[in-house]
């Protein structure tokens, strides 16, 4: 059984990916600190290393630095979000084996730690998200995804459905067109899994995460050599999704000196790897989205027409969740389900009042907001029923109704005392509110002090 270390401060972040890699058959040791890790790679050592690259006391450089002090060669992949990604670059540099940016995929985790280690992949199945949204820099979702984000009771979703179910036999290029959070990649997903090209990878891309001076080189892939860092060939995402589907999401934000290389490679159905000169055929079915109006764009100079032109053969519209507002309990019914699996919790209901509100709430971040409001009140429910009070829900530019939680403690403590607050320090009406018995409520005021 191979042995990873997490790095991570963030306990419940931590305590997350050491539960689910431990359910992928991995030993998982989590520290909060590099001390903490020097420690425990000088006593008990490791197979690889899951290091976040902001820590406390020290950064994931410094504990590359160490490790090549002390002459250790355990693999190391480094967490870090977008906007280090520079460091990310740098950390490669000096030996980290890959990084992948937070919020984390689960699935591109469980690759690039498989391939770091060389053990065979497990199948990713109902993998959690670590993390807000979904930002993934390049990954290979060859399983089932979920209907949620697409199915409904709507006149709208069944429009979309109707639409996907049309569009996925052809050979078309499809733009889909939808605010965050709607189920973009899910819609993607659904137009391959219902082709002709179901069976074959199906590959996806955050154009908006991809460091410029990488692009080319997770697009196309690269020759050993190539450029500093460079120390193996790499397969870029084209050739890894030959005979599929290739997902661009956030296309708008591509870089516009990569936009004239997609458009030649969409020509003449072929790439060309950072470092060579020889054309590599592949055959792939192209699907682009966005949240921005790219024929605007397009006027400004700041996205190629021509590419345009390529990307829009045929055009889907994803509706906001507002738009479909039949569609918002059955939806958080489904999340409830997945979650009280996922959380081994047992099968919860939502109460009336918690209906009602999340019935009134904008969701100004559609059905990505929903998901993680129907996450976060699983985890903290005691009881049978989900009440309206474990949903601390936020308008947008409002201020949030409780200060940020760390852990899960944390946020369980701060809703109790927002809830004490709200009902007058009744704890019958507090105890409803939030779902749990008197008896718990008094059981976990005595833990934190309230």
């Amino acid at each position: 059984m191979k042995s990873i270390l997490i790095v991570e401060d963030d306990i419940t972040y931590g305590m997350m990916l050491k539960t689910w890699l431990g359910k992928k058959g991995f030993q998982v040791a989590s520290v909060s600190s590099i001390a903490r890790a020097q420690k425990h790679l000088e006593t008990e050592g490791a197979d690889l290393i899951l290091s976040d690259l902001r820590l406390p006391d020290k950064d994931g450089i410094d504990l590359l630095k160490w490790l090549g002090e002390q002459g250790l060669s355990i693999p190391l992949i480094m967490m870090t979000s977008y906007a280090d990604i520079q460091s990310a670059v740098q950390a490669m540099k000096l030996g980290a084996s890959d990084y992948v940016a937070k919020p984390v995929n689960p699935d591109e985790l469980l690759k690039k730690i498989s391939e770091a280690v060389k053990q065979p992949a497990a199948s990713p199945r109902q993998a959690p998200s670590f993390g807000k949204g979904e930002s993934t820099h390049q990954k290979n979702a060859g399983g089932t995804p979920s209907s949620d984000y697409l199915e409904g009771e709507s006149d709208a979703a069944k429009q979309l459905y109707n639409y996907v179910r049309l569009v996925a036999p052809t050979t078309m290029s499809v733009l889909i067109n939808g605010a965050s959070g709607t189920g973009k990649e899910y819609v993607a997903h659904r137009i391959h899994q219902l082709s002709k090209r179901a069976g074959q990878p199906f590959v996806a891309i955050d154009c908006g995460s991809i460091p410029k001076e990488l692009a080319a080189s997770e697009f196309f892939g690269h020759v050993k050599g190539s450029f500093t860092g460079a120390l193996t060939d790499k397969t870029g995402a084209f050739v890894a999704a030959n005979g599929g589907t290739i997902f661009l999401d956030e296309i708008g934000n591509l870089p516009y000196h990569l936009q004239a290389k997609l458009l030649t490679a969409i020509q003449r159905r072929s790439i060309v790897r950072v470092g060579s000169n020889t054309p590599v055929p592949v055959d792939i079915r192209l699907i682009c989205a966005t949240n921005r109006n790219l024929s605007e764009m397009a006027d400004k100079g700041e996205f190629r027409e021509d590419l345009l032109y390529r990307i829009n053969t045929i055009h889907l519209e994803i509706p906001a969740l507002r738009e479909r507002q039949e569609d918002i309990i059955p939806l958080a019914e489904r999340f409830i389900t997945r979650f009280c699996k996922q959380y081994g919790k047992p099968a919860l209901r939502l109460d009336n009042a918690a209906r009602e509100k999340l019935m009134l709430h904008p969701w100004s971040g559609n059905i990505r907001e929903l998901e993680h409001a129907i996450e976060k009140a699983v985890i903290i429910c005691d009881g049978a029923f989900l009440s309206a009070g474990l949903f601390q829900l936020q308008r947008r530019n409002e201020a949030p109704e409780m200060p940020a939680a760390s852990t899960l403690e944390d946020m369980e403590k701060q809703m109790i005392r927002h809830t004490l607050d709200k009902c007058g320090g009744n704890l019958s009406a507090v105890a409803s509110q939030l779902g749990i018995t008197r008896q718990t409520l008094y059981n976990k005021m005595k833990k934190y002090g309230l």
